[in-house]
């Protein structure tokens, strides 16, 4: 314990999340990897009891600490996540001197579950933008809100890439926009004529705000944030479609299974949706094979 009274486990933490914060980590990995260091730190003191020393963690009480996470019923999802939450800390504590070894990595990462993604078909994607274009809701941003859904699925965006987009990242004339990825990593994007319609009239219609570049407005002004969205998202797809399971990344599901079976080139989308890795994009081959399959099986006599 320091002279404080505060463990050097949880300076050393404090610390890692300044560090993050010093790289512009997202403000998604900062919030759910702080949860789940102070969390890692509660498992180590239990009843108020002082953590170990960072030096002195080792491999079994990390199995210890799993052991621990699989018994409250995470799944595996969540459960990768802290590790890798951990295995991030650690190795900021090798950066820095503090140990010796990431000890961190040699705990096996649960294996995650082979999930297709659940796209919507192009009648239910364009049925809802069409909803949310005839203003069959009353809202006070209907300029706003089309374009968000023509930009989500026209142009295969994150949403963390929508609500981070700058004036200064359109260039309407030539017909493109500059997204800022995972990793901070940029990359260009077509922006198809519907989206481009849609963003022209919202543009005109959102207020001009001293030193607030961010394309996307919420109803103070303000950038729009992701849970913002995601909420405007779920009230429309309820609202207009019944449909509960429809989220902002389905959009971007439905906008490269829908580009594959149109018959674009796998590393071409690969380009348009940002993915490092084309196993990554490969994913959506499955859908698509799943798709045919359905299509088969209702339709041919032998099936």
């Amino acid at each position: 314990m320091s002279e404080t009274g505060v463990s050097e486990l949880a300076i050393q933490i404090e610390r890692y999340e300044q560090e993050l914060t010093r790289t512009s980590a997202s403000t998604h990995t900062l919030t759910a990897y702080s949860a789940d260091l102070r969390q890692f730190l509660e498992f180590l003191s239990p009843a108020g009891t002082a953590p170990p020393a960072p030096s002195a963690i080792d491999v079994l009480t990390l199995r210890e600490w799993m052991a621990a996470l699989y018994g409250q019923g995470l799944d595996v999802m969540t459960i990768r996540r802290k590790v890798a939450a951990v295995r991030s800390f650690f190795r900021f504590l090798v950066q820095e001197g503090t140990v010796a070894v990431n000890v961190a990595r040699l705990v096996r990462t649960p294996k995650a579950p082979k999930r297709l993604p659940d796209v919507p078909s192009a009648e239910v994607v364009n049925a809802l933008i069409d909803g949310v274009a005839a203003g069959r809701l009353e809202r006070a941003h209907p300029a706003r809100d089309r374009a968000i859904f023509e930009l989500l699925y026209g142009c295969g965006m994150r949403v963390s890439e929508l609500v981070g987009m700058n004036l200064e990242d359109l260039d309407r004339s030539e017909g493109w926009v500059r997204l800022r990825g995972k990793g901070k990593k940029e990359r260009q994007v077509p922006l198809p004529r519907k989206a481009a319609e849609a963003l022209e009239r919202y543009l005109s219609e959102r207020p001009v705000i001293r030193d607030e570049r961010a394309v996307i407005l919420n109803h103070r002004g303000k950038r729009l944030t992701p849970q913002g969205m995601a909420y405007l998202i779920r009230m429309y797809a309820l609202s207009l479609n019944s449909d509960p399971t429809l989220h902002p990344h389905s959009f971007r599901h439905a906008y490269a299974t829908h580009l594959l079976s149109a018959g674009a080139d796998l590393r071409a989308i690969q380009e348009l949706l940002g993915h490092a890795r084309l196993s990554t994009t490969q994913k959506y081959t499955q859908v698509s094979l799943t798709d045919l399959m359905a299509v088969y099986d209702k339709a041919h006599p032998k099936a």
